[in-house]
């Protein structure tokens, strides 16, 4: 059982989230429980995944989370996309999250071969 707050991944993931909380406190109140709860709960999914993994037996099924945390990336970035094309994030607050949100699926990628490699 891995102690989640020493892993990088997890570290850049929770700034990430931090990151998206603050930048959707702007968003349009309609959007409350629409593209922020959206946004917020992807966001927040990829840490959460890599410390459920964390408590796993074994390198497959913690590899089974980080897949889980990288989808949930992959859905945060396309969240970051539509916010900027709405107009809800301006052009440098998009870059700043999504290049975060692409430096985490980098990490996650590399950290799932490392495990499928390691068995």
């Amino acid at each position: 059982m891995k102690d989640f707050r020493s892993l990088k991944v997890w570290q850049r993931s929770h700034e990430l989230v931090l990151s998206v909380h603050k930048a959707t406190l702007s968003f349009p109140k309609e959007e409350t429980y629409g593209l922020t709860n959206q946004l917020r709960r992807a966001a927040s999914s990829v840490p959460a995944n890599i410390a459920e993994g964390c408590g796993c037996n074994g390198n497959r099924e913690f590899a089974r989370f980080l897949g889980i945390a990288l989808r949930s990336a992959s859905e945060t970035e396309y969240h970051l996309l539509l916010a900027r094309d709405l107009g809800y994030l301006d052009i440098k607050t998009y870059e700043r999250l999504n290049n975060q949100a692409v430096e985490v699926k980098r990490m996650l990628t590399g950290f799932i071969q490392k495990l499928n490699t390691d068995g």
